[in-house]
């Protein structure tokens, strides 16, 4: 599954999966006990697909970090939790994303990156082969209808 699915819902916790769209909003299902509830348009939505962290020089797309803790990790949940110090946290991050703007990113992002990771982790929704695939057979498309 593509993070272009994949919810952040401020004041619910976790990760919630897009299910279907109705009159007034959608049904989401959450990532932490399967249960679905209905998201309204007054609630605030940040889907995962645009979220990026600000770096020094530019913005990094959360796919990309994620990836990275991914390859960091063997695919397998983080090496620290997200419950751990701030000092341990920032260390990790700085592994993982050295050019961080200290400034602008905060711990608690910090921990809501290692939290989100180990709950798509735990979900199976990190494939991110799938999601290349399909966007090198877009590009190819594109190049044969160029040609045409």
């Amino acid at each position: 599954m593509s993070l272009d699915k994949v919810l952040a819902i401020s004041g619910k916790p976790g990760l919630y999966k897009l299910i279907m769209q109705t009159r007034n909003g959608f049904i989401a299902e959450s990532l932490l006990d399967n249960k679905r509830l209905s998201v309204t348009m007054n609630h605030n939505v940040s889907v995962l697909s645009e979220i990026a962290i600000y770096t020094l020089t530019e913005e990094v797309p959360l796919k990309t970090i994620l990836e990275t803790i991914a390859n960091k990790e063997s695919n397998g949940p983080s090496s620290i939790s997200h419950k751990d110090s701030k000092d341990k946290l920032e260390e990790y991050f700085f592994e993982i994303l050295p050019e961080y703007d200290e400034d602008r990113v905060y711990p608690s992002d910090i921990k809501k990156v290692i939290q989100w990771y180990n709950l798509l982790q735990k979900n199976d929704l990190l494939d991110f082969t799938a999601e290349s695939e399909e966007q090198s057979e877009e590009v190819n498309e594109e190049a044969v209808s160029e040609k045409e």
